[in-house]
């Protein structure tokens, strides 16, 4: 009798068990009078171990075979004497089996379109589209976003290049199975020609700027919901970043958007193609009609350390971390919570440092992120913050969020380094970093809810800056045209022109040079000494910042409907303030933050309400861009102080009345019901 072949390709999905029953259903017995039998072969990942029963098969009717495999993904080859297999998909115990004949084992894909529907909602926010990870689980939910943003890639194609993306995200829930059944056969089917992924999925934010700059891509897609917790219960997300390595713009997620309001049909291939993740090489795949699509799998690390390198001196950093010329070892301690920087901070510290793993915290990425929340600041890095605080011998620590792009700088006995600080101070030795030592420094730029540290730098230097809407994708025209090289926000985001995203590990590999600089130069040091000697040269800009989480749309939404009347009444400037501290608040002005390009001349309106205030006081009010679900109601209040007796003052004891009043303008407390945010930065 003739063999007949079949392939069954299964996934798991999320939530459900790695140890699992596959059942194969084969249909028809050709010849009755025979007893079937099955073969199983399997190909699976080296770092999976598989076991298969086999047992005789009943003639006349249905039968099947039984395995057991601990694998996200298995491919098996199933061969028969006398049963004939037809075309199906088999879904069991919440896994998909896809059965294929023989004419279909060319590993040849097929092109198909699918029908589909759009969803309500699938408008990327300040970096990217987020939502619950249930939602991304919805049929289609992933496809219709993916198609959408290919098809305004493709748009913006330049000419006469070839449409490569790189893909990978901060290996959080959901991450694989997004990338393989969704993602990379929409690419495949969209006329995308190669996929750069990372090892085992894993890039941080980053590491994929750098590769899409490096390696002259399209663009890339990064699957993360960056400081937001992960799991099953919490968030994923989609972003979409454009040829220069930064987030898309907004004309770029406008469009994408637009689509997704109308999307009826996506292109995607007829089976997910078996991409062994932890396997470093180029494979190509055959598409029907003769094409060829290429799948590389990247180291996650390599690229982006390299690059390092280039930037910073490594052997300063070395030498000072370690101790040389009589000095004693600069004792560090650096926090992946868990997240995408773990190989990335065992690799530098580790590895090219020569540290000991001592100096590591939390480097191993977990879907979840340890069940804790990825956000580098006092509350959710507590833990990074009380070790340093109890052992006095560590000098510089620092915690990144779930990928890579954000930093929270701590100095010995748990000193705090305000964001908005550590951007001014940056700004004020960027000599003392290879980088701009070679390239020079143009300008630089922060978001508006950041505080003007920054801007007494420059001034003093005589250098530009810009003030810009909240996202990092406000950065990109003017890094694009050369007017700035060192950008910032008070969200614990700092970055260059090295890349188009914020970078967490830069930011860390900053402060440990301009450290060692300081060292050779015979000063202090000592991170709190740096602190004290700068806000002693410019005055120290208060800031703190009140994060009330998880509201309710129609809070956020009463809260800045209150903000907004103070705007629309005519006696609202001018007016005096009295707290029950007594100090006084004068109302110089009050607008709605509008912000025009300098570069394209396009214009970005109602990006937060900002009150000017006698004393050289901010506050500003804006509902987060970054939430899944809900309102994150955000205050923000900064002043100013050159009076050096001040400056060694907690920010929220030296501006009490200042939050006072803030929070009474909002009538937040009285709307939410809350007397205390959710995080004070």
């Amino acid at each position: 009798p003739p063999l007949i072949f079949c392939k069954c390709h299964g996934t798991s999905r999320p939530g459900v068990q790695r140890r699992f029953l596959i059942v194969i259903l084969l249909v028809r017995s050709l010849q009755r009078s025979c007893t079937p039998w099955l073969a199983i072969s399997s190909s699976v990942s080296s770092t999976y171990s598989t076991h298969f029963w086999l047992r005789p098969l009943p003639t006349c009717s249905n039968f099947y075979s039984r395995a057991r495999c601990f694998s996200d993904t298995a491919h098996f080859i199933v061969t028969t004497r006398t049963g004939a297999v037809e075309n199906m998909i088999v879904e069991f115990n919440h896994f998909f089996f896809y059965l294929l004949p023989s004419s279909q084992m060319a590993d040849e894909f097929l092109i198909q379109t699918r029908p589909t529907k759009p969803f309500e909602g699938q408008k990327p926010g300040t970096s990217g589209l987020r939502k619950p990870t249930k939602t991304f689980m919805l049929p289609n939910y992933v496809e219709n976003f993916v198609q959408a943003s290919l098809t305004v890639a493709k748009k913006h194609q330049k000419p006469d290049t070839q449409f490569r993306l790189v893909l990978g995200g901060d290996g959080r829930y959901f991450l694989k199975e997004a990338l393989l059944n969704a993602i990379v056969p929409l690419c495949a089917a969209n006329g995308v020609e190669e996929v750069m992924i990372g090892e085992n999925g894993i890039l941080s934010t980053p590491a994929i700027s750098t590769i899409i700059r490096r390696y002259g891509t399209t663009g890339g897609f990064i699957l993360t919901a960056s400081h937001n917790p992960g799991g099953i219960d919490g968030d994923f997300g989609l972003k979409y970043n454009i040829d220069n390595g930064g987030p898309a713009t907004e004309t770029i997620t406008d469009e994408i958007y637009q689509i997704t309001t109308k999307i009826h049909e996506y292109q995607t291939l007829d089976r997910p193609i078996p991409i062994d993740l932890t396997k470093i090489g180029t494979t190509d795949y055959n598409l029907k009609g003769g094409k060829i699509f290429k799948v590389t799998i990247v180291s996650s690390t390599q690229d982006y350390i390299t690059y390092m390198k280039e930037i910073f001196d490594f052997d300063m950093i070395k030498e000072f971390l370690n101790g040389g010329n009589g000095k004693p070892p600069f004792k560090v301690l650096v926090d992946g919570l868990s997240g995408v920087t773990g190989p990335y901070i065992r690799a530098l510290l580790i590895d090219n440092f020569g540290l000991p793993e001592s100096s590591t915290l939390d480097c191993t990425p977990l879907p979840d992120f340890g069940g804790h929340h990825p956000d580098p600041n006092l509350t959710y890095a507590a833990k990074l913050v009380d070790a340093v605080r109890a052992d006095k011998s560590i000098s510089l620590a620092a915690a990144f969020d779930g990928d890579g792009d954000r930093n929270m700088i701590i100095g010995q006995g748990g000193f705090f380094v305000c964001p908005c600080d550590s951007l001014a101070v940056i700004a004020d030795n960027a000599e003392s970093i290879k980088y701009f030592e070679k390239n020079g420094v143009r300008g630089f730029a922060r978001s508006m809810p950041t505080s003007p540290a920054v801007d007494r730098v420059c001034k003093d230097k005589k250098i530009d800056v810009y003030e810009t809407p909240t996202g990092w994708k406000f950065f990109g025209n003017l890094l694009d045209a050369d007017k700035v090289s060192v950008c910032g926000e008070e969200s614990f985001g700092t970055g260059s022109n090295h890349i188009r995203e914020k970078d967490g590990i830069w930011t860390f590999l900053c402060w440990a040079s301009l450290l060692a600089a300081r060292q050779a130069a015979g000063l202090s040091p000592r991170v709190s000494d740096v602190m004290k000697e700068h806000w002693s040269k410019y005055g120290r800009d208060f800031f703190t910042r009140y994060d009330y989480e998880d509201c309710t749309e129609e809070q956020g939404k009463q809260v800045m409907e209150r903000v907004e009347a103070l705007l629309k009444d005519p006696g609202f400037v001018g007016r005096t303030y009295k707290t029950n501290s007594g100090a006084a608040f004068k109302v110089l002005s009050i607008d709605n933050f509008s912000y025009t390009d300098p570069v394209d001349q396009s214009v970005s309106k109602n990006q937060g309400i900002r009150i000017m205030l006698s004393n050289d006081t901010r506050f500003v009010y804006r509902i987060s861009g970054t939430g899944s679900s809900g309102a994150t109601i955000r205050i923000y209040v900064n002043t100013f102080s050159a009076d050096p007796k001040t400056h060694a003052l907690a920010a929220t004891a030296y501006m009490a009345p200042h939050i006072e009043l803030a929070l009474g303008l909002c009538g937040i407390q009285y709307i939410t019901h809350r007397t205390k945010p959710t995080v004070i930065t």
